[in-house]
């Protein structure tokens, strides 16, 4: 914390009103929840601090154990997990199944198994000859207190989803979750509580952007999820402290459809994968590049596809296809981009309005003939929105999808796997699929993370666990010397040798 800054005293916890948390689809009130202040945070950040180490304590078995209790739970009590999910999201009961219930059940028997094989101490054999016979060893150590917030599109997946491989490295977790979407985060707290986790080691601080900042003062790691100008926010703020942090952020997303690609998957992929979420996925389709000889074929088969979508209230499964905008205004964005593009000479094939009655709701929209003059291809969206751009060859759209700040996750589709894979090699991206897009996220072996304004870092894979470490290395002499000759006392003769071994052991190349 700055030291212009004035830390919150107890009296101003009573000053700030609870948060209400709305149902994005019919505009109910479900809870209220605190609104902790700094104070609080602290507080919190202290428990944990102090539980952490008979956490660690456990070792891996004893921690893969907890979560492996936690894996049967979540699903043991899956309607319960998902009304909450639906309730505070709006998202179909179906989005919140595949992409929150069965990514959390995966993720929590994952890290149990994987932790203990990503986080063994390693061997190193040293080339440094003066080394001969001493033991080197690096080991991965728990960092502390890990805080994470959480964004609101997926309030399972991309908030409780990184406390997991956190808890399995043998941190305690502090989570703020957005403030829009946090009783799921309260509900896993619950699990784990049921499945035996020690007091303190995971607890929920639930509140707004002034909960976020203190956490990001007291932690000693910070994982952000959400938008780059907050991440921005968070990392200027933690490096105050000097406090690591992991950011994944905004995302544009390209599809790249090359004219022998098989149309109807490739269009049942653009449908499906811009509007999965109502488009409220950081890896979402957001723009697609056509060539030109398909490019009306693609486009009429991507409208007719999402001109069927049913949106509405979620319900019973099956009943909706499309939810509700989460976070209310998003609906002012997806207006204006919807706008900007019409005024540039983009056409709406389908969709293009916001929904009618109580709920947050925006038509699954298709927009083409767009270029990269709108904002609908140069902004993230995040929303219901799939525009189509035409380009010459594979080449311009591999120069398209690369003009661009983002750097997410992207795809290529082709009917020839040998040029879908050069194409996705040259894609500045940090995950990119042939012939398919967002479920390379469930690849739990493989890193997710952005290049460029998309973030810091990765999540998922040895990178996404071992980030909660401090690599430490260790060197042990089981048995030396009196004294070695780089020791004092200094003498000529020993200098010498010294001096003749370094030339006789670096010798490199010639450099005239």
């Amino acid at each position: 914390m700055s030291s212009t800054e004035t830390v919150p005293t107890a009296t101003d916890r009573a000053e700030r009103p609870p948060i209400q948390v709305i149902a994005p689809a019919t505009g109910e009130l479900l809870a209220t929840v605190p609104n902790l202040s700094a104070v609080d945070v602290e507080a919190a950040v202290d428990r944990a601090r102090a539980a952490q180490p008979g956490w660690e304590a456990l070792g891996f078995d004893g921690r893969g154990a907890v979560l492996r209790r936690a894996q049967r739970w979540i699903t043991d009590h899956a309607d319960e997990v998902l009304d909450t999910i639906v309730a505070e999201t709006g998202k179909a009961r179906e989005d919140a199944q595949i992409a929150e219930l069965a990514y959390g059940a995966a993720a929590l028997g994952f890290w149990a198994k994987r932790a203990p094989k990503y986080l063994a101490d390693e061997k190193v054999r040293s080339t440094n000859r003066f080394l001969t016979g001493k033991q080197l060893r690096l080991r991965h150590r728990p960092i502390g207190v890990v805080g994470v917030i959480g964004p609101w599109n997926f309030p399972l997946t991309n908030s409780f989803g990184d406390v997991i491989p956190a808890l399995a490295a043998g941190n305690s977790v502090v989570l703020k979750p957005s403030e829009v979407t946090p009783l799921t985060s309260q509900l896993m707290a619950r699990m784990l509580r049921e499945c035996g986790l020690p007091e303190d080691v995971f607890q929920v601080v639930t509140g707004d952007g002034e909960t976020g900042a203190a956490l990001v003062d007291h932690v000693d790691f910070l994982q952000f999820t959400g938008s780059t100008k907050t991440g921005k926010a968070v990392m200027k703020r933690a490096a105050e402290t000097v406090t690591p942090i992991g950011l994944e952020l905004g995302g544009k997303d390209p599809m790249v459809v090359l004219a022998d690609a098989d149309l109807e998957r490739a269009a049942n992929g653009a449908a499906y994968y811009s509007m999965l979420n109502g488009g409220q996925i950081c890896i979402s389709v957001e723009r697609v590049y056509v060539e030109d000889p398909v490019y009306d074929d693609f486009v009429a088969r991507v409208a007719h596809k999402v001109a069927a979508l049913r949106q509405g209230v979620p319900g019973a499964p099956g009943s909706v296809d499309i939810g509700a905008v989460t976070f209310e205004p998003q609906l002012e964005l997806l207006e204006r981009h919807v706008r900007d593009a019409v005024d540039k000479g983009a056409r709406v094939v389908t969709g293009g309005r916001r929904g009618e009655g109580p709920g947050r709701f925006f038509e699954p929209t298709v927009l083409a003939d767009v270029d990269h003059t709108m904002d609908v291809m140069r902004e993230e969206t995040f929303g219901p929105i799939v525009p189509i751009m035409r380009v010459r060859d594979a080449e311009e759209g591999l120069r398209m999808a690369n003009d661009s700040p983002y750097g997410l996750q992207g795809s290529v589709w082709t009917r020839s796997v040998k040029r879908g894979r050069q194409l996705a090699r040259r894609m500045q991206v940090g995950g990119v699929s042939v012939n398919d897009a967002v479920l390379i996220y469930t690849a739990l072996e493989v890193p997710m993370g952005g290049v460029k304004r998309s973030g810091i870092g990765q999540r998922h894979g040895q990178a996404g666990i071992r980030k909660y470490t401090v690599p430490q290395g260790m060197m042990v002499v089981p048995f030396g010397l009196k004294r070695e000759l780089n020791m004092y006392p200094y003498r000529s003769w020993s200098s010498g040798l010294l001096a003749r071994m370094i030339r006789m052991l670096n010798r490199g190349l010639p450099y005239r």
